[in-house]
């Protein structure tokens, strides 16, 4: 018998295991660095220059074809870059208030404020599965808080606040088209190159710098801090490229089941992790309610898309998805149907950590 497994097997379970460490990780390692350094503001600002600098290396070395900068689209973005960055700054700062499991459990509101606002733009109605899960995931945070005996005012307001940035985040995108044709590659450079000016002058007006800096190239003497600092402004991209990876090796399904996996996983490791949670059954009970509906939602957005599969392969020659380079994708082995499953349950699967773009391939 022949117990040699298929080389694309290896790769499958590598693009899979890869995506699900990288986007739980990521929580975690800005957890960890805000922990010692509190100045998020200028986190972030380190990060998205980092992001800038790695992508315009990668177009320099060819190892990705992510087209260069143009006036005219970052024009275009410009009002979605600043959604976009307002929400991963709000999110930052509320890690340093909010422990883990909380925090997971805040950005999971995200679909029923997509839902909301649905109502307002005349998206229509979501099924009966979706509404209820959204719901009940609403439920279980209000039921955890009323437990949480870390309650901080100041990082549930952040986390909050997160979520309503990255919901019109969303519903920007959606409305305008301004995402339309580019590379999930190529919004992330827009994003970074359009948040350092803005990310510079709050800084600066803050006072956040230039003691920010100081403090930094103190604690950089620190082997420990230095190696979660590079991991913190590397993640953007690494995330960004197993997701995409996982994505085009394994089908929709999977790449769905890996964020339900990843979801409960952070949460699982948040009471423990970083400090962990002091244990209240409200709190439990409220968390794992919620992670019941994150899971619910998931399930239920994954089969309302699979009943739309046929609609969906129809449009793709009009980019109703508004997925770029469809030919390049319809080249990779696999079904290419389920290779365009990349909607909302994907932005919501990797919720829990500060980047969350609107996936193109």
């Amino acid at each position: 018998m022949d117990y040699n497994m298929d080389p694309n097997s290896y790769l499958s379970l590598f693009a899979a295991l890869s995506y699900g460490v990288a986007s739980m990780a990521m929580v975690f390692i800005n957890k960890a660095v805000l922990m010692q350094y509190a100045y998020s503001m200028t986190l972030l600002t380190l990060q998205q220059l980092m992001t800038t600098l790695l992508i315009r290396f990668g177009r320099t070395m060819g190892y990705s074809k992510a087209r260069g900068f143009d006036v005219g689209t970052a024009k275009k973005l410009l009002l979605v870059s600043l959604f976009y960055n307002a929400n991963v700054a709000f999110a930052l700062a509320s890690l340093k208030g909010v422990n883990i499991p909380m925090y997971i459990a805040i950005k999971r509101l995200t679909p029923l404020a997509v839902l909301v606002a649905g109502f307002y733009y005349g998206k229509g109605r979501p099924t009966t599965q979706v509404t209820l899960s959204v719901f009940l995931t609403a439920a279980g945070v209000l039921i955890a808080a009323f437990g949480d005996f870390s309650f901080d005012l100041f990082g549930y307001g952040m986390a909050f606040t997160s979520v309503f940035f990255q919901t019109m985040y969303l519903v920007l995108v959606e409305k305008s088209g301004a995402e339309d044709g580019l590379s999930s590659v190529e919004i992330m450079l827009y994003n970074s190159i359009l948040s350092l000016p803005f990310l510079l002058f709050l800084i600066i007006a803050t006072g956040e710098f230039p003691n920010s800096m100081s403090i930094l190239f103190a604690k950089s003497t620190s082997l420990s801090f230095s190696v979660l600092l590079i991991l913190s402004l590397v993640m953007g991209i690494v995330l960004n490229y197993t997701m995409f990876l996982c994505t085009i090796v394994n089908s929709a399904l999977t790449t769905t089941i890996v964020g339900v996996l990843k979801g409960v996983g952070s949460t699982t490791l948040g009471f423990f992790l970083l400090g962990g949670v002091e244990v209240h059954a409200l709190n439990v009970t409220g968390l794992v309610i919620n992670t019941a509906g994150g899971v619910w939602y998931s399930i239920a957005k994954y089969q309302q898309k699979k009943k739309k599969l046929p609609k969906v392969m129809s449009e793709v020659e009009t980019h109703s998805w508004g997925v770029s380079e469809s030919n390049q994708l319809a080249s990779y082995s696999g079904s290419t149907r389920e290779k365009l499953e990349i909607d909302s349950w994907l932005i919501v699967s990797s919720s829990n950590s500060s980047y969350s773009i609107m996936y193109r391939a």
